[in-house]
């Protein structure tokens, strides 16, 4: 893609990408919405994931890696200390132990508003992209360099698998 393109390409990747990080912004109002802690901190095995945590997770490296290639700062500043869990400042989750996973124990109002926010971030990023933006490298470690446009997919992939792994969770501990 080029900035030669026309400007219906770029209204039409925009649309792409509103839409999908909506879909996610949904999901998780949609489990949040009565989701209880009980539920929120389940896991049905000492190693496995929380809801709480696949939704602070996936909000957090959403914040992380969106803020990143927008050159803002992340929302999660204005949030940490009510969420007050005891990992580094910037932790997303990445690398985590199962005990740490055991220490995400919050309010799901509370990951529903950080996640809003993000998601609220994200497309006002997403509103200003031009073509020349998707095809910026943000990341020469990787063969071939990361591009914006690979690094918002990256994003999504995460972000619905997580947010799938809650919801199967929500239905197995209704039935647990």
């Amino acid at each position: 893609m080029t900035d030669q393109g026309t400007s219906g390409e770029i209204v039409a990747a925009r649309e792409l990408l509103i839409d999908c990080f909506g879909r996610i912004d949904e999901l998780v109002g949609e489990l949040t919405g009565d989701l209880d802690t009980q539920t929120a901190t389940f896991r049905p095995e000492p190693e496995a994931n929380s809801i709480a945590w696949l939704i602070w997770h996936s909000a957090r490296v959403q914040d992380d890696h969106v803020a990143g290639v927008a050159d803002v700062d992340q929302v999660w500043p204005k949030w940490r200390d009510r969420f007050d869990l005891p990992f580094d400042d910037f932790a997303t989750g990445y690398g985590m132990s199962s005990e740490d996973v055991g220490k995400v124990v919050v309010d799901a109002e509370l990951l529903a508003g950080y996640h809003h926010d993000v998601h609220e971030q994200t497309v006002n990023y997403l509103e200003k992209l031009t073509l020349a933006e998707l095809e910026r490298v943000v990341d020469e470690n990787w063969d071939p360099p990361v591009t914006v446009s690979v690094r918002l997919v990256s994003v999504i992939n995460d972000a619905t698998q997580h947010i799938g792994q809650a919801a199967y969770l929500k239905g197995l501990a209704a039935n647990f």
